[in-house]
């Protein structure tokens, strides 16, 4: 897995946000436990729910992750393709529509076609769309969208008394929000990333306070 790859896999907005929802959808499914009717089965149940709602879009993750890679290199191999058998002005014109549109009004003309040439110059890319390296990075996407869930679920393999796991649980959970939400912060460069870590906390907090409203 070349360097490129590697940042792709390890970019934190998307794996920030792999871990939010994996955490959202975990406390979702354990706060529908009533604290006061619940018994161990119907925590079993909770619980096993959850984790398999992880497991399902833990799977789909991994499965969107490969698609898109696919998706990417078959643009990435059309757009060398069209650029090196068009003329110097439709080679160009392919290049400009490529460009996404924060850079349009900074890439000028000789820019342009000095892109089209270095593109022209390209051996057109072969090979599968799909490798060992992007396989192994949809596994790794799949796991940590499903460890997402143990903490959230252990505090209830810890204790028999079900309103102490649950604000154990809940607790947990507010708290890797912040941590997922400092991170976000410090990756866009934000001077204060921990008002980032809170507003992710705030919005945990009253995703628990909703759920508990509404009967859990």
């Amino acid at each position: 897995m070349n360097e490129r790859e590697r940042a792709r896999l390890l970019d934190p907005v998307d794996r920030v946000s792999e871990i939010m929802f994996g955490l959202i959808m975990a406390v979702t499914f354990v706060g529908a436990i009533s604290v006061a009717t619940a018994g161990r089965e119907d925590v079993r149940t909770a619980l096993a729910s959850a984790l398999g709602c992880n497991l399902a879009w833990g799977l789909v993750d991994a499965v969107m992750f490969l698609i898109r890679t696919m998706t990417d290199r078959t643009r990435q191999r059309n757009l060398v393709r069209h650029v090196a058998q068009a003329t110097p002005e439709a080679g160009r014109q392919t290049l400009r529509r490529a460009i996404p549109d924060h850079l349009t009004g900074i890439v000028g003309e000789e820019t342009v076609e000095g892109m089209r040439q270095r593109v022209s110059a390209l051996a057109v890319p072969s090979g599968r769309l799909l490798r060992a390296g992007d396989f192994a990075a949809a596994l790794g996407i799949f796991m940590l969208v499903v460890v997402t869930t143990f903490p959230v679920v252990v505090p209830f393999l810890l204790t028999q008394e079900v309103a102490k796991a649950m604000s154990w649980s809940r607790g947990m959970t507010v708290v890797l929000l912040f941590a997922a939400g400092y991170v976000l912060g410090r990756h866009v460069e934000y001077p204060r990333p921990w008002l980032t870590g809170a507003a992710m906390a705030i919005f945990g907090a009253v995703l628990i306070v909703t759920v508990m409203a509404l009967g859990g």
